[in-house]
């Protein structure tokens, strides 16, 4: 599905700090969730301390296993944020002619910091079901920007070349866009469902969770319908190998995702299903990311 990397030397160790980026920007989503999904969001009660007097959890704490699940997740925004970082100077060493990519890459840094201080606040808000919300949505910009990354990597530093007409280019941006209502009003089902992220005091929107849900599900039959269209009219408009592979990707991961939603909803979502839905979500990020940027080729300079 990714574009033949373009022709030019490329440490393999760079390329492959790539892909780890990716994949622990998703991992984070992943134990955010199951800090969500299994009441532990006020495991450690306050931030940045895990509690007043230590930094790390301590055996004689009431609050058990939260106190734990909650400090892995504090844990690896650190490994996070060591990943981008490296990934940044390794690209200033490795790849000094690959100047356009270090500003975006020092933007996933500063957005990982931010992720913590976003965190912090939710904690000190007691888990504010809004500031949860957007902890979420600024984790999915994250997984956003790091598979862009992945899929610049790969590209030159050319002007970039449609391979298909504007109207199309233009439907799938629309595909985008409605991608990021989609988890917006996902983040809304959550705050209004079972899963509060507080075991004692959960803290949800006043919004009924069942007309929420069905507009969420509305909401991603238009997206299928759109995915659909625009998988069409890219086989129809261009031979071009990889978008054909990358909005038919997009198409399956919806679908997928589309199951499992629906599952988790009659099944009355049991947390390893919506657990479940958060990897498809972050999944559905990263084949939108992909399917949009086939849409057009960079040639090297």
């Amino acid at each position: 599905m990714l574009p033949t990397p373009a022709d030019r030397p490329t440490n393999p160790w760079l390329r492959r700090l790539f892909w780890l980026n990716l994949v622990v920007e998703v991992l984070i989503v992943i134990t955010g969730g199951l800090v969500r999904l299994t009441g532990s969001g006020l495991g450690c009660p306050t931030w940045p301390r895990c509690t007043d007097d230590s930094l790390t959890p301590q055996r004689h704490e009431a609050l058990g296993i939260h106190t734990y699940i909650e400090f892995g997740n504090r844990t690896l925004t650190s490994v996070v944020g060591g990943v981008a970082l490296a990934l940044l100077i390794a690209t200033w060493r490795w790849a000094p002619h690959r100047k356009g990519l270090r500003l975006p890459i020092a933007l996933v840094v500063l957005g990982v910091a931010a992720q913590a201080v976003i965190g912090g606040i939710s904690v000190h808000m007691d888990l504010n079901p809004v500031i949860v919300a957007a902890h979420l949505l600024v984790s999915m910009l994250l997984v956003m920007a790091s598979a862009w990354l992945v899929w610049r990597e790969r590209e030159g530093d050319g002007a970039a070349e449609p391979v298909v007409r504007r109207e199309v280019r233009l439907l799938s941006y629309a595909v985008a866009a409605l991608a990021a209502v989609i988890l917006a009003l996902g983040t809304m089902v959550t705050g209004s469902g079972p899963h509060s992220g507080d075991a004692d005091q959960p803290a949800r929107l006043d919004i009924d969770p069942r007309t929420i849900s069905w507009l969420h599900a509305d909401t991603v039959m238009l997206f299928v319908g759109l995915v659909v269209a625009v998988l069409v009219a890219v086989r129809l408009t261009t031979d071009d190998r990889v978008a054909h592979r990358a909005w038919f990707a997009l198409l399956l991961v919806t679908l997928a995702q589309g199951l499992v939603g629906y599952t988790q909803y009659f099944t009355g979502l049991p947390w390893v299903i919506v657990l479940v839905h958060m990897l498809g979500a972050s999944l559905l990020v990263v084949a939108t990311t992909w399917a949009v940027l086939s849409l057009r080729h960079r040639p090297s300079a």
